[in-house]
């Protein structure tokens, strides 16, 4: 298919007069196709669900979450990867982001990188990716030369493989396991696909990689209990969710966060289990660090 024949590259009959509108019409009008996206992704959820078990399968085994895409899709990939260590503590090599062009592709267009898909294969090489990885693919018109070519060495080589885009029978479907295409039609200014589309890719980027650490026991409840506490408000958030998890009081949450060196996991198994902080590390090992497992009696 025919870049012009995308409906992400399709005019909107809706904005054909954009630049006539008033702000507030222009601002509902973008409004009201936001709120198509969401609609969009309720349709593809079991794919989204069967990404996730690729995904927290992946991490269970050692492996790695690898997000790879060009421009606007490879800079929210790289963005959801940057969130995984101070959220849930992950190593930074666990959750990662492959650019067409490279890191500096995150804050400045490297022209052409897109288009090459030898230079996708090669970074995969670079990377190491194996049998024990998942690789996401994005791109919003589903045809991208380096997300294909990375797909299809990622594949070669072992990995399990996910494509997301944005337009129905995309080519980077055709390479992975789990195809998700949400469809979410023309843009409100043609063929900007950071609006709608990357709107519809943070938030399948957001679903995986956040079930996917639910899957491997990085919750308790809805409580971020595997976040690293590296700064002031993250270290009073840590109290709060300690206090939340064991139900007890910010001072004595605080003390159990000191004795367990600012991990929240170990002192609120401590507080759960009445166990000292050697204790309630090793029951969290036993339990392949899920908090649940660990204070079961």
């Amino acid at each position: 298919m025919n870049l012009a024949e995308l409906d992400t590259e399709s005019r909107n009959p809706r904005s054909e007069r954009l630049d006539t509108m008033s702000t507030a019409e222009v601002l509902a009008l973008m409004n009201d196709e936001d709120r198509l996206v969401s609609d969009a992704i309720a349709l593809v959820l079991d794919q989204v669900a069967q990404a996730v078990e690729l995904v927290a399968a992946s991490l269970h085994a050692g492996g790695r979450l690898i997000y790879l895409g060009a421009g606007t899709s490879g800079r929210l990939g790289l963005l959801d990867a940057v969130e995984c260590p101070p959220t849930f503590s992950t190593d930074p090599g666990q959750v990662v982001a492959m650019l067409a062009g490279g890191d500096m592709a995150f804050v400045r267009a490297v022209e052409g990188a897109e288009d090459d898909p030898e230079a996708a294969a090669r970074q995969v090489d670079a990377h190491r990716i194996g049998a024990r990885d998942t690789v996401v693919g994005i791109a919003a018109s589903g045809r991208t030369p380096y997300v294909v070519g990375g797909l299809r060495r990622a594949h070669q080589l072992g990995a399990s493989t996910v494509a997301l885009a944005c337009n129905a029978a995309a080519l980077i479907s055709q390479e992975a396991d789990v195809a998700i295409e949400v469809l979410t039609g023309p843009e409100v200014l043609t063929g900007s696909t950071r609006l709608k589309a990357g709107t519809a890719q943070k938030m399948v980027c957001n679903m995986i990689s956040t079930a996917a650490m639910v899957r491997i026991g990085k919750t308790y409840g809805n409580l971020m209990v595997d976040l690293r506490p590296t700064n002031a408000k993250l270290v009073d958030r840590a109290r709060r969710i300690v206090a939340a998890a064991a139900d007890v009081d910010e001072a004595t949450a605080a003390r159990a966060l000191t004795t367990a060196d600012g991990r929240a996991k170990v002192a609120i198994v401590m507080l759960l289990a009445a166990a000292d902080a050697p204790t309630a590390a090793r029951l969290l090992d036993n339990a392949a660090g899920v908090v649940s497992n660990a204070v079961a009696h």
